[in-house]
This record gives structure tokens, sequence and C-alpha cells, in this order.
């Protein structure tokens, strides 16, 4: 599994949910299976982006092809 930076993590909710929508995604939805956490969150807690970046991907029905 390839390591995702931060940098892109945030690019990729920006392409995926736009500025100001995925702004609230991050600091407003509670990921499933992160112990009540949002995903702003669980990324200044330490969990890896690529974590975050798929559960979001989960929770939102991201294609597959865009994980």
């Amino acid at each position: 599994m390839a390591r995702v930076r931060l940098t892109e993590f945030n690019d990729r909710v920006v392409l995926r949910f736009g500025t100001a929508y995925g702004a609230s995604v991050l600091a407003d939805h509670v990921l499933t299976g992160f112990g009540g956490r949002t995903a702003a969150q669980a990324i200044e807690e330490g969990v890896e982006p690529r974590e975050v970046w798929r559960a979001l991907c989960v929770d939102f029905d991201v294609p597959r092809d865009q994980w």
C-alpha cells in the first residue's frame, strides 16, 4: 500500500468534494470505524492520510478507481 502525503490527501479531498464542502467533510463528518473521530481529528492524531482517505471513500461511496 502506497503512502499518501498530506498534501496529496488534501488535493484528493478538494478534487472529489470541492473546497468548501471538502472542508466541511473533513471537520464535520464522523468517520465509520474511527472511534467517533472526524477526518481532521484522525489526521491530527497521526492516522495515516491514506487510511483516512479510504475511510472517506467508503463513507461517501467514492468509486474504487478513485481511491
